[in-house]
C-alpha cells in the first residue's frame, strides 16, 4: 500500500506516552493501527444503524440471550483446553 505523509496534531502526552511505548520506528504504525480499528469500528456502527431500522432496536432478552451464548462458548473453550492440557503434559 502506498503511503503519504501528513500532519496531525495530538496532545503531546499522549503521543509522548506512545512514542515511549513503542518507539520511535513503530509510531506510524501504531497510528495506522488504531485509525484502522477506529474506522472498523466507526463501519460496525452504521452496519448497526442499518440493521435496527429494518429489524428495531436490540432488545434486553437479546442481549441477554448473546450474552448466554457467549458463556456457552467459552465454557466450552475452557473446558476443552482444560481436556488438552493432560496430553500436552504427558507428551
Amino acid at each position: 500500500m502506498a503511503t503519504k505523509k501528513y500532519t496531525v496534531t495530538l496532545p503531546e502526552e499522549l503521543a509522548e506516552e506512545i512514542r515511549r511505548e513503542v518507539g520511535p520506528g513503530a509510531f506510524s504504525a501504531y497510528v495506522t493501527r488504531a485509525i484502522e480499528r477506529q474506522r472498523e469500528h466507526d463501519r460496525l456502527g452504521e452496519l448497526v444503524g442499518r440493521l435496527e431500522g429494518e429489524y428495531g432496536p436490540v432488545t434486553d432478552a437479546d442481549l441477554a440471550a448473546a450474552e448466554a451464548e457467549r458463556r456457552e462458548i467459552e465454557q466450552w473453550f475452557d473446558e476443552r483446553d482444560a481436556d488438552a492440557e493432560p496430553r500436552r503434559n504427558a507428551a
